[in-house]
């Protein structure tokens, strides 16, 4: 069994038990349409979805020996973990915090979008920018508008 397997049941299994933990969650005559049950319900069901996801990748790349070595080269070359790489993320991470109050959320975390891809050698082409953008707005609109969590507002937006 290779590890994309096991984690894939593991993650199966994590999801089936968060699953059954929200059972457990009372309702409230508050409630709304979706109520408190809604979204745990929804990341169980999108874990369990990624879960399997894995699981089926993992048993294909089973049938295929050579593509599973093939993988493993470049894993190790693609995921080099050092300090100043994750003192560099930090870094963008205090830059979202302190950008936050200035900009306002769908700015920042446009800003933070475009940071992290390009300090992870994304190329300097017009497609980071508009990801930034469309992310941006995608995570205001899914926060503020959609879910009704209200986002930091700042001078500009």
């Amino acid at each position: 069994m290779n590890k994309d397997l096991a984690g894939g049941i593991a993650l199966l299994a994590l999801a089936g038990g968060y699953f059954w933990s929200t059972e457990t969650i009372p309702n409230s005559m508050l409630d709304d349409a979706f109520g408190p049950r809604g979204l745990p319900v929804v990341l169980s069901g999108l874990l369990a979805l990624l879960a399997l996801i894995l699981i089926v990748r993992s048993l294909i790349g089973m049938r295929t020996p050579v593509a599973d070595t093939i993988a493993n080269d470049e894993e190790e070359v693609d995921h080099e973990s050092s300090l100043p790489r994750a003192l560099g993320l930090l870094a963008i991470g205090f830059g979202y915090v302190l950008l936050l109050p200035v900009l306002g959320y769908p700015l920042t975390i446009a800003l933070m979008i475009a940071a992290i891809a390009f300090y992870e050698g994304a190329p300097r082409d017009w497609k980071i920018p508009a990801t930034a953008a469309f992310g941006g707005l995608l995570f205001w609109l899914l926060f503020d508008k959609f879910l009704g969590v209200g986002q930091p507002a700042g001078l500009f937006f």
